[in-house]
C-alpha cells in the first residue's frame, strides 16, 4: 500500500515541479486530472493520446522522481440530460480509458453521473427519497438510464483492460455502496468504488462496514484519503443536507478536512487494517479540500500521518498459530 496525492491542489505548478515537490515529501503516486471537474492541468489527455513520444517522456519523468500513477481522473457527468454537456463527458472517460491503457495505468477514477428525472427534464435531480411516488418512478428511469449507459461503457473499459472507480458522492447516482455495488452487478466487475470516506462519513456510514461490504465483492479499485468532520452544533439545528457555501465554514453542518482533522489517527489506521483485510493493497490517493488550511500544509500533514498508519510490506506467516 502506498501514498499518493490527487495533484489539482498543485495546478500552479508544472508537471515536473509537483512531482519533485510530492516525492521530497514521501508521496509515491499521482492521480493527475485529464478532464472534468479536475481538469487537466498536469496531464493535457489529447496531448498524450495516441502519442508514443509523449508517453515516452512521461515515463521517464515519472521514473527520476519515483513516482507511478495510481489513477487518471474525470469526474464529470456523462448522464447529464444536456445532450452536449453529456457527450463531452463521455468523450473525456472514453479517451481517459484509452489513454490508461497506453500508459499502462489501471484505473480511471470518475462519477456515476446523474440523469434528470424524466425523458423531458432539463436539470440533474438528486431523489433521496421514494414518496410522493413521482420520486420513486423518477429514481427508476435514472437507473434505466445509466444502466444503459454504464454497459456500453464497462464493456469499453473491458476491452482496453481498465478498471472504473466511481467515487460515491451525493448529487450523483451512486452515492453509497448499495448503489455502488448494484451497479457493478448490473454491468461488470470492471466497475468499482473509487472509495472516498469524506462522502459516506456526513451520511452516517460507518466506513469500515462499507469497506467490508464493498471488499466483499471485490469493488474497491481504488481509494482517497479525504476526511470529513460534522460540526453538531449546526448539525443538531439543520441536519447534513447542508446547502450553505463551502467558504462559510463556520455555518455549515459538515466541512471536508485534511487526513486526521476530522477523525484521528487510530481511525485512520483501522481503514488502512480493513482495505488489508479485504485485499485492497493500491494507493490512499489524498484529495485536498480543506478550505481551513493551504493546499501544501494539508498535503504534508496528510502525508505524515498516513507514512504512520499504512503498512509497506507484505503480511508474514502467521507462525504463531502454527
Amino acid at each position: 500500500m502506498d501514498i499518493g496525492v490527487h495533484t489539482p491542489p498543485l495546478a500552479d505548478e508544472s508537471l515536473e515541479g509537483a512531482l519533485a515537490y510530492l516525492s521530497e515529501i514521501g508521496v509515491d503516486a499521482i492521480e493527475p486530472g485529464v478532464g472534468g471537474y479536475p481538469g487537466d492541468d498536469h496531464l493535457v489527455r489529447r496531448e498524450y493520446l495516441d502519442d508514443e513520444d509523449a508517453q515516452a517522456e512521461l515515463a521517464e519523468l515519472l521514473e527520476t522522481y519515483g513516482m507511478r500513477i495510481s489513477a487518471l481522473a474525470t469526474h464529470n457527468n456523462p448522464l447529464h440530460p444536456d445532450d452536449e454537456q453529456a457527450a463531452a463527458a463521455d468523450t473525456e472517460l472514453r479517451e481517459a480509458i484509452r489513454l490508461a491503457d497506453q500508459l499502462g495505468v489501471n484505473t480511471v477514477t470518475c462519477f456515476s453521473g446523474l440523469p434528470a428525472g424524466g425523458p423531458e427534464d432539463e436539470v440533474p435531480n438528486w431523489i433521496t427519497a421514494p414518496w410522493p411516488s413521482e420520486h420513486a418512478d423518477a429514481h427508476e428511469y435514472q437507473w434505466d438510464v445509466a444502466l444503459e449507459y454504464w454497459s456500453d461503457l464497462a464493456a469499453h473499459a473491458d476491452e482496453h483492460g481498465i478498471d472504473l472507480a466511481i467515487e460515491m458522492h451525493p448529487n450523483m447516482l451512486v452515492y453509497e455502496p448499495h448503489g455502488m455495488a448494484r451497479l457493478r452487478e448490473e454491468t461488470n466487475d470492471r466497475v468499482g468504488a473509487n472509495f472516498d470516506p469524506s462522502h459516506l462519513y456526513w451520511q452516517g456510514i460507518t466506513i469500515s462496514d462499507a469497506i467490508r461490504y464493498l471488499g466483499e465483492r471485490d469493488a474497491i479499485h481504488h481509494v482517497h484519503a479525504k476526511d470529513t468532520r460534522v460540526y453538531e452544533e449546526q448539525a443538531r439545528e439543520k441536519g447534513v443536507l447542508d446547502t450553505t457555501a463551502y467558504d462559510d465554514e463556520s455555518n455549515r453542518s459538515w466541512l471536508f478536512r485534511s487526513v486526521g482533522y476530522g477523525h484521528d489517527e487510530s481511525h485512520w489506521k483501522e481503514i488502512v487494517s480493513t482495505l488489508r483485510m479485504v485485499g485492497y493493497d493500491g494507493a490512499l490517493s489524498i484529495e485536498h479540500e480543506d478550505s481551513l488550511t493551504s493546499s501544501r500544509e494539508g498535503l504534508e500533514k496528510a502525508v505524515d500521518l498516513l507514512e504512520r498508519a499504512v503498512f509497506r510490506e507484505q503480511p508474514g506467516d502467521a507462525y504463531w498459530a502454527e
